[in-house]
Formats: structure tokens, C-alpha cells, sequence
């Protein structure tokens, strides 16, 4: 039961100390280098949204640790081949790799 409070607790501090992280830093060096005034907490947390929003997903990495669909998908070709197959495919992978 501790463990589920604790690891309730890790993310709930992560979203309330990098907005004060951003505040920091932005404060520190973007004002001191640009013509800009300093922002506040929540200036900060909206800037952390806006580039989530930008430049990424909401999701932080592959849910539940599972492969992209890619790997997923040569794994399951890959496990469906007879050994023949497979013995066959490193010669050509081993060939086109000497090509290079």
C-alpha cells in the first residue's frame, strides 16, 4: 500500500517542480541574454504545455514497454520463418552488409 502512495507521489512532484525548474532557468538565462522580462509559475507551466503541444505527445514513451509496430512486426515475421528462412535472410543480410 506505501508503494502505490509513493509512486502516486513521484509524478504529482514532477509536474509541480519542472515548472519551477523552466521558471529558474528561463529567469536565469533567457532574460539575462534577450530584452525579456522574468514569468512566473504558472507563465511557466503554460509554456510546458504549449511546447508538449508543439513539438511532442502527450505520451511519455511506449505504453506499457511495448515495441513499436515495426519491431512488433518483423519480431512476428522473424518467428513464423523456418529455420531455412532464417539462414537465408542472414546470408543476405551478411552479403548487403559487405556491399556497403
Amino acid at each position: 500500500m506505501k508503494k502505490r502512495k509513493f509512486f502516486f507521489l513521484i509524478p504529482v512532484l514532477i509536474l509541480l517542480l519542472l515548472p519551477l525548474v523552466v521558471m529558474m532557468l528561463w529567469n536565469y538565462i533567457v532574460s539575462d541574454i534577450f530584452p525579456i522580462k522574468h514569468i512566473s509559475y504558472v507563465q511557466a507551466l503554460g509554456l510546458l504545455v504549449l511546447c508538449r503541444i508543439l513539438f511532442g505527445s502527450f505520451r511519455f514513451g511506449n505504453r506499457a514497454g511495448s515495441p513499436p509496430f515495426f519491431k512488433r512486426k518483423a519480431r512476428e515475421k522473424w518467428l513464423n520463418m523456418t529455420d531455412e528462412e532464417k539462414q537465408q535472410f542472414r546470408d543476405e543480410w551478411k552479403k548487403r552488409k559487405r556491399n556497403c
